[in-house]
C-alpha cells in the first residue's frame, strides 16, 4: 500500500513539473513576441528580445529535463521526451537565425513554436483533467 501511495505522488508531481515547464515555455514564447514588437519600436527591444530569447531556451531545456523526469522515476510516456527534444531543436535553430538576422524565417518559426507549445500545454492539460474524471475526482 505505501509502495502505491509514493509511486503515485512520484507520478503526480512530475507530471505537475512538466505542466508547469510547458506552461512557462509557453509564456516566455508569448513574451518574445511582445518584445519582438517592441524591437521594431524602441531602441530597447534588441537588448529585451535579446534577453528573452536566452529565457525562452531556458525553458526549452527544463522542458526537457520535465518529460525525462516524468517519464523515467514517474512512469509517464517516453513520448514526451521526442517533443521537448524536438521543441528544443527548433529553438536551436531559432536563435541561430536571429543571431543571423533572418527575419523571413525567425518569425514563421517563432509563430510555428507558439503554437506548438499552447499544443503541446493543452495536451498535457487535457490529460490531467481526463484522469481526474477517470479517478472520480472533481
Amino acid at each position: 500500500m505505501a509502495t502505491t501511495v509514493r509511486t503515485t505522488a512520484v507520478r503526480t508531481g512530475n507530471r505537475t513539473f512538466l505542466q508547469v515547464a510547458i506552461a512557462l515555455q509557453t509564456l516566455f514564447l508569448f513574451c518574445q513576441a511582445v518584445t519582438a514588437g517592441i524591437l521594431l519600436s524602441s531602441s530597447y527591444g534588441e537588448t529585451l528580445h535579446g534577453v528573452g530569447a536566452r529565457v525562452m531556451y531556458a525553458a526549452s531545456m527544463l522542458y526537457v529535463l520535465a518529460a525525462v523526469l516524468a517519464w523515467r522515476p514517474g512512469g509517464g510516456s517516453p513520448r514526451q521526451i521526442l517533443y521537448a527534444t524536438g521543441f528544443l531543436l527548433l529553438a536551436s535553430l531559432q536563435v541561430v537565425l536571429g543571431i543571423a538576422r533572418v527575419p523571413s524565417l525567425h518569425v514563421p518559426l517563432g509563430v510555428l513554436m507558439f503554437g506548438l507549445s499552447v499544443l503541446a500545454l493543452g495536451r498535457i492539460l487535457s490529460a490531467r483533467s481526463q484522469s481526474r474524471g477517470a479517478a472520480g475526482r472533481p
